[in-house]
């Protein structure tokens, strides 16, 4: 790749690899998708429907409910995909596919999937 062509900033790298990911990753009715954004001070978690375009759960570390186990934003991620978790258990999702959005699968990103796999989500 040519060095014109590069991309600028960690944002757009970050957006290239999410596209590179959802080539592969689709949420369908039986194992929808549970996508994450990550921002700086907070975590926020969906499980998606792709074929019908309807986000059936979203979940963030502000949501009434969370209960944290651990402190700091890697605990807070963990409570997030535990109560995605639970919440999707209400709908009865128990398979999902799991989209990590661009973000290397590590701290946070890692908490969340570990968390929704405590939860009873299979991956």
């Amino acid at each position: 790749m040519r060095t014109i062509h590069r991309p600028k900033g960690r944002l757009q790298q970050r957006y290239r690899r999410h596209l590179r990911v959802r080539k592969k990753v689709n949420g369908t009715a039986e194992r929808p998708r549970l996508v994450i954004f990550r921002s700086l001070k907070h975590i926020y978690a969906q499980i998606v429907d792709d074929d019908q375009h309807r986000t059936l759960v979203g979940v963030s570390d502000l949501s009434q409910g969370l209960v944290k186990d651990k402190p700091g934003k890697v605990g807070a991620a963990l409570a997030v995909g535990k109560l995605a978790a639970a919440r999707a258990k209400e709908l009865g999702v128990r398979r999902i596919v799991f989209d990590r959005a661009g973000y290397h699968y590590h701290g946070r990103v890692k908490a969340v999937a570990d968390g929704a796999r405590e939860g009873g989500l299979e991956f």
